[in-house]
């Protein structure tokens, strides 16, 4: 454990941690369970996390805002090559970085092309090493993947952990803080994250959209959150008109499914969450377009929010 020396302002920390790891690392999962909260749309598809979420966690002696980037992996699109460059900029203007290492697979290629980009950070920026998913293993498994993994990079500290039961959960909020410069806090209290709630609807709606789908889609599907304003003389209803863009016909076909059931399952899906996080009842209206190409084209990413 890090002990916390006394800084100008009480002791108290305040700063911005990154986790980073493949897709599917359970780094998402783990921003939520420090939170709180759904900050962070997480999916069993890889690659969901496209916008910068920040996760606020308040504490006593410190606060810490996770900011939540896309994976990194070796990009064959435009759209690949921005979130690469998304994930290094980001990389570079955090005070602690948390490599994710699901416990339930070897430790891989994917990893060690991560750490040797860790590697060439500055040398004040401490990277500690998470083992995730432990609840998934027994504990002989846990201790051979920490051992495999302090062998991929220095660490400042290596630490397994579960989102899922919440083991360590506390520990790791504990050594992240202590690795954070004294200062007041960034954000005011009660703030769980910054990002604006449009963008937040938008990727509840993506996640509802992805799950249960064919492994083709994951990338092709953006929401684009047309209007979302209070229903006129109503103060319990907003009404929340969003595009989800696809790129070919036949991926419109495999959203919209038989007969539209399955567009009209994923609106009751989204609209549950969204409901939870506006805290109020919602109107949702879900429409299906073809932007073709789109992860090509440096116009329409612009106009899609990339």
């Amino acid at each position: 454990m890090t002990t916390t020396d006394h800084g100008p302002d009480g002791g108290f920390r305040s700063g911005f941690a990154c986790f980073v790891g493949r897709p599917n690392a359970g780094k998402s999962t783990l921003t939520n369970a420090l939170v709180g909260t759904k900050v962070a749309i997480t999916s069993s598809k890889p690659q969901t996390t496209r916008h910068t979420i920040r996760g606020i966690v308040h504490r006593a002696d410190g606060q810490l805002i996770l900011v939540d980037t896309p994976g990194l992996h070796r990009p064959r699109t435009l759209l690949g090559q921005r979130l690469n460059d998304l994930v290094r900029e980001t990389w570079s203007e955090v005070d602690v970085v948390g490599l994710c290492v699901p416990a339930d697979q070897k430790v891989g290629p994917g990893d060690k092309f991560i750490a040797a980009e860790l590697a060439k950070l500055p040398r004040r920026t401490p990277v500690i090493g998470i083992i995730t998913k432990t609840d998934l293993v027994p504990q002989q498994q846990v201790a051979e993947q920490l051992l495999a993994l302090q062998d991929v990079m220095d660490f400042a500290d290596l630490i397994p952990v579960s989102a899922v039961d919440g083991f360590q959960v506390g520990a790791l909020a504990e050594l992240l803080v202590g690795k954070l410069p004294f200062g007041p806090p960034l954000y005011p209290d009660g703030e769980l994250t910054d990002e604006p709630e449009a963008t937040l609807v938008a990727e509840l709606i993506r996640e509802a959209a992805l799950e249960g789908v064919r492994d083709e889609l994951p990338h092709s599907i953006a929401v684009v959150v047309e209007e979302m304003k209070p229903r006129e003389g109503r103060d319990d209803l907003i009404d929340v008109h969003a595009e989800l863009f696809v790129e070919r016909s036949s991926q419109k076909a495999i959203i919209l499914g038989h007969r539209g059931e399955r567009l009209k399952q994923v609106g009751t899906s989204a609209r549950k969450h969204i409901e939870a996080l506006l805290g109020t009842r919602i109107y949702l209206d879900l429409h299906v377009k073809i932007a073709k190409d789109w992860q090509r084209d440096p116009k329409q990413l612009r106009r899609l929010g990339f």
